[in-house]
């Protein structure tokens, strides 16, 4: 792979990053059907396939439970076809989330992400989200 390849690969999750940032759910929608393949497969603690999926999960779930949802990379490799990112999430539990109503607690946790890209495209992501950190720190599971 050529070092274009990989710097592009690179901007192209700052890229993601950076709209989901924002907090606009239709410059985020945007991004997702620019920057990820139609049929991605997602690895997560939640699987799914296709962006559509991909969109309910961060825009239908993520944003409407923390609005001030940022994420800040801590770490960010490219390796071959495969980009890692490490991430902080922040925000603030404004709106329903897995069944618990608004606590108006700020929560702060971790997420790594692998990352595999053809034709600049994000074809697959494997992730590693903190969720326990996260539920204890809304009260879902005693501190």
């Amino acid at each position: 792979m050529s070092a274009v390849q990989e710097t592009s690969n690179k901007a192209t999750v700052m890229r993601l990053l950076g709209a989901m940032n924002t907090g606009d759910a239709e410059l985020i929608s945007q991004t997702i059907d620019e920057v990820f393949e139609p049929d991605v497969k997602q690895h997560t603690p939640f699987e799914a396939t296709g962006t559509q999926m991909i969109k309910e999960m961060v825009i239908a779930r993520l944003y409407r439970a923390f609005p001030d949802l940022h994420i800040t990379i801590e770490d960010l490799i490219e390796e071959g076809d495969k980009v890692v990112e490490k991430d902080t999430v922040t925000g603030t539990h404004r709106g329903e989330y897995n069944g618990l109503p608004p606590t108006g607690k700020s929560v702060s946790y971790t997420e790594i992400f692998i990352m595999r890209f053809v034709n600049g495209r994000i074809a697959e992501t494997w992730g590693v989200v903190d969720i326990f950190s996260q539920m204890k720190q809304l009260g879902m599971i005693p501190a």
